[in-house]
């Protein structure tokens, strides 16, 4: 019984040290989705370039990519965004090229696939979400947020869009080695022998919760039956929970600018 309360204390501790994690991980969020708000709009004005003289960008792929690997070399927030890919869309939201080696995007219709974009074709920047599709991984399908700005062309028509965007479950890795970062920063700096905490961090809205892809599947299942949305909808939330004889604290956070009832997560146990 002692070692029964002395388990339930810890994982309240650990959900209090979770709080903490959550916070850090909501501003850096925001901070992840300004640096897309400030430099698609600059990165679109560049690509209106490949419109220049009535020019198709649909004729030379290749400039594409090389002017989208120079746009994001040249706006310092796109250097450093978390974004996966940059690519360019026709005005109907159907794929020329993206910036990678190997493009999936060409010919596919992103407009079909996130619907929110629909407002960029318009001439408005957007963010949004939806799926790219693919195998699902271990834990489950994943989830893709995508931004989408329109590039005009010489008669400030809206002739393309410049999107970008990450899968969730990507996402929550970047955040979780954020995290990890910070606590060995912390041990170097405090000469604290300790071991580190046993932790995860994972992405979720009213879909679903999405971790980062080597999480085991029944610490994922646990924040899932967790109903997060529902229980950060009044403010952060913080809880416990038992997985496989384990005593962990967990924390929850709403994260507005990255979606409506979307948040992060913190799952982490010092036993």
């Amino acid at each position: 019984m002692v070692a029964l309360a002395g388990c339930k204390d810890q994982a309240k501790e650990s959900a209090k040290l979770a709080a903490v994690d959550a916070d850090t991980l909501a501003e850096l969020v925001d901070k992840d989705v300004s640096e897309v708000e400030r430099g698609l709009p600059l990165g679109a004005q560049k690509l209106s370039s490949l419109y220049a003289n009535g020019a198709d960008p649909k004729q030379d792929r290749a400039l594409v990519q090389q002017a989208l690997l120079r746009t994001q070399r040249d706006v310092p927030d796109l250097v450093v965004a978390k974004s996966t890919f940059f690519a360019l869309t026709d005005a109907a939201g159907i794929g020329i090229r993206n910036n990678l080696e190997q493009d999936g995007m060409a010919e596919k219709d992103v407009a079909k696939l996130f619907p929110g974009i629909s407002k960029a074709i318009g001439g408005e920047y957007v963010e949004t979400t939806g799926s790219f599709g693919g195998p699902p991984m271990a834990n489950g399908p994943d989830k893709d947020w995508l931004a989408a700005m329109p590039v005009k062309n010489d008669q400030n028509k809206v002739a393309g869009l410049f999107v970008t965007g990450w899968s969730y479950r990507r996402f929550a890795g970047h955040l979780q080695e954020v995290l990890k970062a910070n606590f060995q920063a912390t041990l170097r700096d405090t000469g604290n022998a300790g071991k580190m905490p046993v932790f995860y961090v994972a992405v979720f809205d009213a879909s679903g919760v999405y971790s980062e892809r080597t999480t085991p599947k029944v610490d994922e299942q646990a924040l899932t039956d967790a109903k997060l949305v529902e229980k950060t909808a009044s403010g952060p939330f913080q809880g416990t929970v038992t997985i496989t004889d384990r005593a962990f604290g967990y924390a929850a956070k709403r994260t507005p600018k990255l979606g409506a009832d979307t948040g992060v997560v913190v799952l982490r146990s010092e036993l």
